[in-house]
């Protein structure tokens, strides 16, 4: 059976930073596909995020590229396998130049904290008790 997977393409200001950054986070970059105007980071055999230069980017659309400082753009969330894996990845996110943004939610069952990368793009990290998803 064909496991799907996802190839997230963000524009970025800075691809070498963005690269810094991520990889940063434990990620690896799989320089296959990387140039100097995209980065393809391997967050799982499942997930990819394609950091592309904001003029790569507009190969791509016709529509405008939005300002992710400014707008929400998308929401991204992954899921970590503790309470302790998310406040890990935010805390290195930070560390690493992102931005911790909204409030801790802490519901018990779920647990969930959220960064802003270099851009403004927004990652949400969280773990759900998995008695609590079986019912």
């Amino acid at each position: 059976m064909h496991q799907q997977m996802i190839f997230v393409n963000l524009a970025t200001n800075d691809v070498a930073a963005s690269r810094k950054f991520f990889t940063g986070l434990g990620y690896t970059i799989n320089p296959q596909f990387s140039t100097d105007d995209c980065s393809c980071v391997v967050i799982s055999d499942t997930i990819v995020v394609m950091l592309h230069s904001r003029k790569y980017y507009a190969e791509f659309t016709k529509k405008e590229i939005a300002d992710s400082t400014r707008t929400s753009e998308v929401m991204l969330c992954l899921s970590a396998e503790s309470r302790e894996k998310v406040d890990e990845l935010v805390d290195k996110a930070v560390a690493a130049g992102g931005t911790a943004t909204g409030e801790v939610q802490d519901h018990g069952h779920m647990y969930c904290r959220a960064f802003d990368d270099l851009d403004g793009h927004t990652w949400e990290v969280m773990w759900m008790d998995p008695a609590a998803v079986q019912g």
